[in-house]
């Protein structure tokens, strides 16, 4: 994965540690949701669906940093609903770097400038900002016209007292190749993103929008023809060349959510974020007792179409360090 080196290789320590204790199903990263209120109302998700009730909750931080504890994940990744309107996010994002975490703090930076100061630069520490296409693409997408430029404005902000940004942008069957090759070299040479995040959109069951998700073959094409001409080397992308290529369907991977669990007010979700099968208290009940061998492309119909970073970047992780070829990729950027 395209991050700093001194995170790459803490990250290659922990995994050679796995293998070392014949761990089989470890996290890779923890996807913490403290909260599900949101204060935009995008067509990809439902977060917001959840009743009154639960709109209301938030996450106490002791609960938060515990859970994260429980796994060991050396990884987490804060999102929501809108993490920004949790009154202790600051303090659970601390905590959870006091205890040696790498931290990604999602956000749609609606809210940004107004909490920045709140937080500090961390060389563990990165926004992951929202960002679905350019101006027209990304309001249409969030539902509200004006967002992009708040987006921008907050990024520029960011970066400009210290911190590392990196983006997270879903494309639909909306989108052209020509639509992801301007949104990525806008995010990396006129904003300068440390890393980018890409995805192809998810049938997500409660999400407003039921009709723009991409089947597996859109889903290949779309990326091979953008990523055509060697335009993927030059983008700053937050993948392992093993996961860009599964994208462009050069090769197939099997799903391991297990080691991206989703661990929400709900409790630990089974088996990721994009399926509710119900929720379990602990995470030794979401490894053990969840039936793993029955998800991914060709085992569920609900994962017909998945080609998402939480099933399929982990098995590109574990594809790169266990073979010494895609380990020099890896560290070349091929």
């Amino acid at each position: 994965m395209a991050m700093p080196l001194r995170q790459s290789i803490r990250l290659a320590a922990y995994l050679a540690k796995q293998k070392f204790n014949k761990v089989e199903k470890f996290p890779l990263l923890v996807e913490l949701e403290p909260l599900f209120a949101c204060n935009l109302k995008c067509a990809g998700c439902g977060k917001i669906a959840q009743p009154a009730h639960l709109l209301k909750q938030r996450m106490p931080v002791e609960q938060a940093v515990a859970a994260i504890e429980e796994s060991g994940a050396p990884m987490v990744s804060i999102a929501g609903g809108e993490p920004l309107m949790h009154k202790e996010i600051d303090e659970i994002v601390r905590q959870l770097l006091d205890r040696g975490k790498i931290v990604f703090l999602c956000t749609n930076a609606v809210l940004l400038p107004k909490h920045l100061h709140r937080f500090a630069p961390h060389r563990n520490f990165a926004w992951m900002v929202h960002i679905d296409g350019l101006r027209a693409r990304h309001d249409a997408s969030v539902a509200k016209e004006g967002v992009f430029d708040q987006a921008v404005d907050a990024i520029r902000l960011a970066k400009a007292q210290g911190f590392r940004v990196n983006t997270n942008t879903t494309f639909f069957d909306t989108d052209t190749p020509q639509d992801v090759i301007d949104v990525l070299d806008y995010l990396n040479d006129e904003l300068g993103i440390d890393n980018m995040q890409i995805s192809p959109a998810y049938a997500y069951e409660r999400a407003p929008d039921q009709e723009h998700w991409l089947g597996v073959e859109q889903t290949r094409e779309l990326f091979r023809k953008a990523f055509s001409g060697g335009r993927r080397r030059r983008w700053r992308l937050n993948h392992s060349p093993v996961f860009l290529d599964f994208l462009e369907g050069k090769l197939d991977l099997a799903c391991t959510a297990w080691a991206i669990p989703s661990y929400s007010l709900l409790g630990w979700q089974r088996p990721c974020y994009l399926l509710d099968d119900g929720y379990v208290s602990t995470y030794k009940e979401l490894i053990e007792e969840t039936d793993w061998d029955a998800f991914g492309r060709g085992k569920d119909e609900r994962c017909a179409n998945c080609m998402a970073h939480c099933g399929y970047e982990p098995s590109a992780v574990f594809a790169t360090v266990g073979s010494l070829r895609q380990t020099i990729r890896a560290a070349v950027g091929s």
